[in-house]
């Protein structure tokens, strides 16, 4: 499955919508920042949390008509950085917090693209890279993940974009029972980097693949991601 809503080159009645963006910001204080593959499975998760929360699915739910006109349009999501009083602040605002590991960020309603709170649009796209510290482990057993193009380079907020569009792309692939297994379980996920020869394999197999639009980083129509669910191979 590709994201196509990402692909630019598409004539899409969407485009005749009014275009949003889900904006989500990390928490990036100057003496703990968290490890890059904690924060890319933050995304990932708070996404799925917040696009599952009877807020944003059930009709009167008061993010309900935001995520609407969100999906009516371009599916884009931007990330943000904040620490101290600015984190403060964000949190303030109307959303949903998710802390993973070391990793905290704050999903918010879809806002349109030229309408963010102004304490949300104050905060900076740049300066969102961070590395690991340590080695990351293997994948456990049976956990889906959401693989990284090894041929590409990203900045760890650009990256979070990704993971957080795959995420969405593999929840929405998914069976309805598979769905209310990987929720009911807080949405176990994890992040990796494929092997050039991995990568070949999983854009082989007809699994979920983020196409990113190309306004930053990458290249209009890179594949960024693929989602690997196991409920996907049944």
């Amino acid at each position: 499955m590709t994201d196509a809503a990402n692909d630019p080159r598409d004539t899409d009645p969407r485009d005749a919508a009014p275009q949003y963006v889900l904006p989500l910001v990390v928490r990036l204080e100057r003496d703990a920042p968290p490890e890059r593959t904690d924060a890319l499975e933050a995304s990932a998760r708070a996404v799925l949390t917040f696009l599952t929360d009877p807020r944003s699915t059930e009709p009167a739910g008061e993010w309900h008509d935001a995520v609407t006109a969100w999906t009516d349009g371009r599916i884009r999501k931007v990330v943000r950085r904040a620490r101290g009083a600015q984190w403060h602040r964000a949190e303030a605002l109307d959303g949903l917090t998710l802390r993973h590991r070391s990793a905290t960020v704050r999903v918010f309603p879809p806002v349109p693209l030229d309408g963010w709170p102004a304490d949300l649009a104050r905060l900076q796209v740049g300066g969102t890279d961070f590395d690991d510290t340590e080695p990351v482990a293997e994948p456990a057993a049976g956990v889906p993940v959401l693989w990284l193009n090894p041929a590409l380079s990203m900045t760890a907020g650009k990256a979070m974009a990704q993971t957080g569009h795959g995420a969405q792309l593999t929840y929405a692939a998914l069976p309805a029972a598979a769905r209310e297994v990987w929720a009911d379980a807080g949405f176990p996920l994890a992040v990796r980097t494929a092997t050039p020869a991995g990568w070949r394999r999983l854009a082989a197999a007809g699994l979920p693949v983020v196409h990113d639009a190309g306004f930053t980083e990458v290249a209009p129509n890179s594949a960024t991601v693929i989602g690997d669910h196991p409920a996907l191979h049944r």
